[in-house]
């Protein structure tokens, strides 16, 4: 390599609107042997043209113009000779410059390209990519991937999974299964120890079309100096291209009438995205081939999770039906709607000077509701879901290790990933590579790099404040609007009209249910502005590989989601009515909102609320936005390129008609997916229905995701995937707190301990006259009494006394404090701290227990069957030998002739002595 080309240095840049250029000098070239095939234009060279051909009126051809040559990348660009105006002609100049170098220099890497105006509008040029069987054997040594040496003869290794869910899948004279290989990572030199029947079938499309963007991200665009910008990525935020992606192989609902095409997205479509497929399981396989193995792994583990939520959903519809059935029949709901019981206990105002007195009965309603969640058998479906939701990380790892080795991918991310080249452009710092012990350049010092993370960790913190300090402006709106609806409310109630409603609203559930949609809104603002400000984070980071990056955003992103989306849900389960003085003496908020209590049915039913609300506003918008939005778009594009009837318009045409797929790709379906699975698990004491409504949710999300990818969307860039990334140890965390919350859920917010503390200890002697254990006595036991004369002129109520008030001198509240004239008046009673300990007591032994089985059950459970790693062992030794074998054979071919000669060379003298 010349001393020139040491100094040369790649870069991405970024221009502005007005054409001004951002640079960065570097100092030294990043490249070393990454890209073989490519080599620098010496100065003054003209740069190759690209050659024009008409279309040849063929629309399902995915051939250049010869019928050959296949297409695997489609560059689109407006031509500046028909759209250029005086005011930008310097940055169309510019534009025009960069796309010339740019496509020279694919040529000059071997690449093929040929243009071809579009049919629809003349201003847009369609550049076609092919890949030579050369440049993609070269590629394919340099990315390491793996292909076929010899077809596997081993006899496939049946999963549990698929045992239950063979019978669905589609037929195989549909959709053919996919032939298994011994493969090895790919060598040109060792070509022949290949499986090669077909050079045009030996790369797949997806491969070849993975390889052609290899090449353009790191293609280079301009050289100025000794600085080389380089990328296809650039050029596009540039405006220099519109657009870059690969083929479909057909339209999605017709088949094309191309003799070998395999028609896949029209498969796909009719056996996986139609709805009349909604029963059957997915062709995984098939979508790997098409997409990716990326794409494949989301598909897989959301089939996966939807199957095993349906035993959850299961159980958790039981337990509502067993809470359904038996509200009527509860003791402590019974006292509350009783007229004689619940009729007679008069409760304290719940704000001052405002609210007035009420009766207990009001909250009947209220009281069966909390009896359909607050019960026996949910307390069974909080430890069930905690053993639930182990099996379910355990049994994926397991059914993911078998994709691992089906899909080819178990080595991959050691073999076969590629650094991004936003961190190759930035290579200018040198240091001793610890495994090898040779120089590599890096981006950044190791002083630098800290100075990065602590800067990404800084922002993340400051979001996470200001997300929090939005939970605090919800709940003052929550402090005020309750004091509004206390004073309004029974007013309004009170016309004959209204009436009926009158025991099923109350102030506590009106501002429920607004703060609830109020939170929604605010959840979904912070969402779209925090997406920005994580990828700006990430960017500055630099992480090395498209993997470490999206696992670098995902974690920052779903730790925004995780307070955004359940701080909320926190409040209500844990500190809502909480600490709230007693009717003589309230807790404020500043010194001027009076700290709200819970919804007299409980804080549990304010709770399923805020979660019914969420879950449902959330799948509702999304929905909106995976369905509705792109189908719109496209709607609207094709009517405004709208051509008569006549014209026929080729393949890479109408895919450019489609909307294309973001930068992040699936990170979204997983981000709402994993938010999804936080409500099932962290908060499922309080709503046994939330796991039924995820799998509802799940059947339509797996047809909608499908219906997008096939109908809707551009192809995607097909990527190799091991796993499903950082997602998985954010789920194991989630798992682990799921239990603490269910478990505080269960002691703190709900009435189950109290109710157990009476029945055991409470309800005989020496605190009660009774002798059998019973539950009647509850309420009046979990109310404490308040003298009304004890109230001072702030609080007092300053509002009519009803009529069956009856001059009476006291009022009741929820808490265990001891009555008025005791020696401790309004103090904790013991009945308080029998409550307390219990359920310090219940938490930390259900806690321990949980978390023990759960650990029992991932050591019991191996993340890898030995019949699949046995497997694994056997192929590694079978393609070592099939290598070995062949490349003796290979070696004895080179040699043969030259020992036949020598041979030839050793008979002649002995002929010659003989004579």
């Amino acid at each position: 390599m010349s001393e020139a080309e040491d100094n040369d240095i790649l870069e991405l840049d970024s221009e502005t609107e007005n054409g001004d250029v951002e640079m960065n000098l570097l100092t030294d070239m990043v490249y070393s042997e990454e890209l073989p095939t490519y080599k620098s234009m010496p100065k003054g060279q003209a740069v190759p043209k690209v050659e024009r051909a008409e279309f040849n009126g063929n629309p399902d051809s995915l051939f250049f113009n010869d019928g050959k040559r296949r297409i695997d990348f489609v560059l689109v660009y407006e031509d500046e000779s028909k759209n250029a105006s005086e005011k930008k002609a310097s940055f169309v100049k510019r534009r025009k410059k960069r796309r010339e170098f740019f496509e020279g220099s694919l040529m000059n890497m071997g690449v093929e390209l040929e243009a071809a105006q579009s049919v629809v509008d003349e201003k847009l040029i369609y550049v076609k990519v092919h890949m030579p069987f050369e440049v993609l054997c070269t590629y394919a040594e340099v990315m390491h991937i793996k292909l076929p040496i010899q077809p596997n003869d081993l006899a496939p290794q049946s999963s549990t999974y698929n045992c239950f869910t063979r019978h669905f899948y589609p037929s195989e004279d549909v959709i053919a299964k996919e032939p298994d290989f011994f493969t090895a990572p790919f060598r040109k030199d060792q070509l022949k120890c290949f499986y090669v029947k077909d050079r045009e079938q030996f790369f797949t499309p997806a491969v070849r079309s993975r390889m052609a963007y290899y090449i353009l991200t790191r293609a280079p665009y301009e050289v100025r100096g000794n600085v080389k910008k380089f990328g296809i990525s650039k050029l596009l935020d540039g405006a220099v291209y519109k657009a870059a992606y690969p083929l479909h192989d057909c339209r999605f609902n017709v088949k094309s009438k191309e003799p070998h095409c395999p028609n896949e997205r029209f498969l796909l479509y009719n056996e996986w995205a139609h709805p009349k497929s909604f029963y059957k399981m997915q062709p995984l396989d098939l979508i790997r081939k098409y997409f990716g193995e990326k794409v494949g792994i989301y598909f897989a583990w959301l089939g996966f999770y939807t199957f095993m939520l349906a035993l959850a959903a299961a159980v958790g519809f039981c337990c509502f039906i067993y809470g359904y059935g038996t509200r009527e029949s509860n003791t402590w709901s019974k006292e509350v709607c009783d007229p004689q019981i619940g009729g007679e206990i008069i409760m304290c105002p719940q704000c001052d000077k405002i609210c007035p007195y009420w009766r207990l009965n009001t909250t009947c309603e209220s009281s069966k509701r909390l009896c359909v969640f607050d019960n026996y058998g949910t307390l069974v479906f909080a430890i069930f879901m905690s053993v639930w939701v182990t099996l379910f990380l355990e049994f994926w790892k397991r059914y993911q290790a078998e994709l691992e080795h089906d899909w080819d991918t178990v080595e991959f991310l050691q073999q076969e990933e590629q650094p991004r080249p936003e961190y190759e452009a930035k290579c200018i710092y040198e240091r001793e590579n610890p495994v090898t012990r040779e120089k590599e350049k890096v981006p950044h010092t190791a002083c630098g790099k800290c100075m990065r993370v602590s800067c990404g960790i800084s922002t993340v913190l400051f979001w996470v404040l200001l997300i929090i300090a939005s939970v605090v402006g919800v709940i003052v709106y929550r402090l005020a609007m309750f004091i509004t609806f206390s004073s309004n409310m029974h007013i309004e109630l009170n016309n004959k009209e209204l009436e009926p409603f009158k025991e099923y609203v109350t102030p506590q559930m009106a501002t429920s249910i607004t703060s609830s949609i109020i939170s929604f809104i605010i959840i979904m603002i912070l969402n779209n502005v925090y997406e920005k400000v994580a990828i700006w984070i990430t960017d500055f980071e630099l992480p090395r590989t498209k993997t470490e990056y999206e696992n670098s955003l995902t974690l920052k992103m779903f730790l925004f989601q995780f307070v955004n989306y359940y701080s909320s849900c926190f409040y209500i389960a844990f500190f809502k009515g909480k600490v709230v003085g007693y009717p003589g003496k309230p807790v404020y908020w500043f010194g001027a909102f009076r700290n709200e209590e819970c919804d007299p049915g409980g804080c549990l039913t304010e709770l399923t609320t805020q979660l019914s609300i969420i879950m449902t506003g959330k799948a509702v918008w999304n929905n909106i936005q995976e369905v509705l939005v792109p189908w719109v778009k496209n709607l609207i594009f094709r009517h405004c390129t709208q051509v008569g009837s006549e014209k026929v318009i080729p393949r890479w045409e109408q895919d450019y008609q489609l909307q294309p797929i973001g930068k992040l790709g699936l990170f979204y379906e997983y981000l709402e997916m994993v938010i999804q699975f936080g409500f099932v698990t962290l908060f499922v004491a309080s709503f046994p229905l939330a796991p039924l409504l995820a799998l509802f949710n799940n059947l339509c999300e797996i047809r909608v995701d499908a219906w997008k990818f096939t109908t809707q969307s551009r192809r995607v860039v097909p990527e190799k995937a091991q796993d499903i990334g950082a997602w998985q140890p954010i789920l194991q965390g989630v798992a682990i707190l799921a239990v603490a919350t269910n478990a505080a859920i269960i002691a703190f917010t709900s009435d189950m301990i109290p109710r157990l503390v009476y029945y055991w200890a409470f309800s005989v002697s020496p605190y009660s006259d009774g002798s059998r254990h019973t539950m009647k006595g509850f309420i009046d036991s979990s109310l404490s009494v308040f003298n009304i004369s004890h109230f001072n002129n702030k609080i007092k109520p300053d509002v009519d006394t009803p009529y069956w008030f009856n001059n009476s001198t006291t009022c009741r509240y929820r808490d265990f404090r001891n009555p008025p004239g005791h020696p401790y008046q309004y103090e904790y009673s013991i009945h308080y701290w029998h409550v307390i300990a219990a359920k310090l007591a219940f938490m930390i032994v259900v806690e321990h227990i949980v978390y023990f089985t759960k650990f029992i059950l991932a050591y019991m459970i191996p993340d890898v069957p030995e019949a699949l790693k046995e497997q694994i062992k056997r192929e590694r030794y079978l393609t070592q030998v099939i290598l070995h074998e062949t490349n003796i054979r290979h070696f004895k071919e080179l040699m043969k002739p030259i020992a036949d000669n020598l041979e030839d060379e050793i008979e002649e003298p002995e002929l010659d002595l003989r004579l």
